[in-house]
């Protein structure tokens, strides 16, 4: 990953913090690295299946690369402001009613952050004594990316939130009248 930062998205920069680009690269590396990994375990299953000598394990792998595919997704979008936000009915709001709709917009989300990184840590550390046959593979390997995706999205909605307050919401990449340009720095 020798040049992360094509990765990162440069729209909202306000919102964002340069340390967490890094972050946001390898998450999108993963994202990919989990929709490859999916995409090629079903076509094998796929295969396998038709020839007669299915690889069973091959539906473990599948359901653990979407579950992580999708939770690092989550956390990925967030970050790129692509997520869980009204960004459509906000982005045509201007002052103090829309500092107010996108800070409560992102308390919401914090909150259920919160509720997931709990809840998920409880559900990961029960799954440690239920397993997948015939592997025998925990299901707090399956179960266990939902805290972490969550608190992944609880620290880039704080972040928002921050650099929001302090910089404002409102952007370049909120006008209807411009074209929607990726720039990279």
């Amino acid at each position: 990953m020798s040049d992360f930062r094509a990765l990162v998205l440069q729209r909202h920069r306000r919102l964002k913090w340069q340390a967490f680009d890094k972050l946001e690269a390898l998450l999108m590396v993963l994202c990919g690295v989990c929709i490859f990994a999916f995409t090629l375990s079903v076509f094998c299953d796929v295969v396998t299946r038709t020839l007669g000598i299915p690889w069973l394990w091959l539906q473990q792998l599948t359901t653990g690369c979407f579950a992580w595919g999708v939770f690092i997704g989550m956390a990925a979008a967030t970050r790129r402001n692509d997520h869980f936000y009204l960004t459509e009915i906000t982005k045509r709001m201007t002052g103090a009613p829309r500092q107010a709709i996108e800070i409560i917009n992102r308390l919401i989300v914090l909150f259920v952050a919160a509720l997931l990184v709990w809840f998920g840590w409880q559900n990961a550390v029960l799954d440690m004594a239920s397993y997948r046959m015939p592997s025998l593979i925990p299901l707090a390997v399956y179960t266990g990316i939902v805290p972490v995706a969550s608190a992944l999205v609880f620290l880039f909605t704080l972040e928002q939130l921050i650099n929001g307050c302090r910089n404002g919401f409102a952007g370049i990449e909120d006008r209807d009248d411009l074209p929607a340009v990726e720039t990279t720095a």
